[in-house]
């Protein structure tokens, strides 16, 4: 399992280090509340469609609440 935090601060840096691996993803708020936990196949792309694209207003409200995020990658996304 590798754990990689990183900071919205820098998130063009932040996405572009992620990896094309399975695993899953944390987002959090400025006061370090865990505010959506997910898993993906391709932890890239899934984390990147949240920063990029329209959304839904619930989703979009979310994503406007991320100071940071962190990965772990495992071995699928099951």
């Amino acid at each position: 399992v590798t754990l990689v935090t990183m900071s919205i601060f820098d998130i063009g840096q932040a996405l572009k280090q992620l990896p094309d691996q399975p695993g899953v993803y944390r987002m959090y708020d400025t006061d370090g509340t865990l505010i959506y936990v997910g898993k993906a196949k391709v932890l890239k792309n899934r984390v990147r469609s949240y920063f990029v694209g329209s959304h839904t207003p619930k989703v979009a409200a979310m994503v406007a609440q991320v100071a940071r995020f962190d990965t772990i990658i495992t071995q699928s996304e099951v």
